[in-house]
């Protein structure tokens, strides 16, 4: 039997509820978008970094707008880092506050990539888009330094696709990829989908069905291994993980399969279970103390990684 959810993570179910949010799939993504104002608002700001600058990356598709967070004077290494969302929501300004601790706790140069979003753009965009990003910053922005991918939710899912993709294409070499509870596969079936198939938490069973329909909406391209990097052939030869998940999370089966499968390929892996924890609860920085612990144990296993 699960343990039940944090006391914290409970005051912020309970006052989405009280203000009558609708779960993601009765919106618009419009209207989801809009959504994410007020938490923004209750997430509150990140912490102060050295600087900050826009800048587009320059892509297949166009111009990539991104973001770099540069917390000290010569950062021992670089972080590419993708925010959530379901492939359809969310942003650099949504994910600020995150990113910048995530800078801070790793010591490292974050560049957050303001991938195209669906269903304007659906897949392979954010994919094409994540891996320009990663090759333009590993070729312009880092230096030699190590190059660390990261990412949440289905950020998570473009940390892995662009891992495979490096390796399968002779592309930059990774120190690190850091998936927190990340999209693996598009199996609907699995235990955790099945237990949380209501209306009750941030991410829900059809919220996952609603993105994959916006994102991919051709049910045959999800099982191509760069939309569901579970589906891959190989596993092997990929860059070592750390790889987050949460036991209240449709995610998470899914995320302790995929670090199970790079296990079993040789690829070291620590993965850390949160058992109290929800979906989404990486970001709610300031929020939640679970939030702080796990962002400041990713940005440990970042600075394990590149040397610093």
């Amino acid at each position: 039997m699960s343990v039940s959810v944090s006391p914290q993570a409970q005051q912020v179910l309970d006052g989405r509820a009280a203000a009558g949010v609708p779960p993601t799939w009765e919106q618009t993504p419009a209207e989801a978008r809009e959504g994410f104002a007020p938490v923004r608002e209750m997430i509150g700001p990140g912490p102060h970094v050295a600087s900050v600058r826009d800048i587009e990356i320059p892509g297949q598709a166009g111009a990539i707008p991104a973001r770099v967070y540069e917390p000290v004077a010569d950062p021992p290494g670089v972080v590419v880092y993708y925010h959530g969302g379901g492939w359809v929501l969310g942003s650099v300004d949504d994910w600020d506050a995150v990113t910048r601790a995530l800078a801070v706790a790793s010591g490292c140069t974050l560049v957050s990539v303001d991938y195209r979003l669906a269903p304007e753009h659906r897949f392979p965009a954010a994919a094409d888009d994540a891996y320009d990003a990663l090759v333009w910053v590993a070729s312009s922005l880092a230096g030699g330094r190590p190059v660390v991918v990261a990412g949440d939710s289905a950020g998570g899912n473009l940390a892995a696709v662009v891992a495979q993709r490096a390796r399968d294409t002779s592309g930059p070499a990774l120190a690190l990829q850091v998936l927190v509870y990340p999209v693996t596969d598009h199996d609907f079936g699995l235990a955790s989908y099945r237990e949380y198939d209501g209306r009750e938490f941030i991410l829900n069973r059809a919220d996952m069905v609603w993105f994959w329909d916006h994102y991919a909406p051709d049910v045959s391209a999800r099982s191509n291994p760069y939309a569901s990097p579970l589906r891959a052939a190989s596993v092997s030869g990929l860059p070592p993980a750390w790889v987050l998940t949460a036991e209240h999370d449709p995610l998470r089966d899914e995320g302790r399969a995929y670090a199970d499968r790079l296990r079993a390929a040789g690829v070291p892996v620590e993965h850390r279970h949160y058992e109290t924890q929800i979906h989404a609860f990486f970001t709610l920085v300031n929020v939640l103390d679970d939030a702080d612990k796990a962002v400041a144990e990713a940005g440990a296993a970042i600075q394990s990684a590149v040397g610093g």
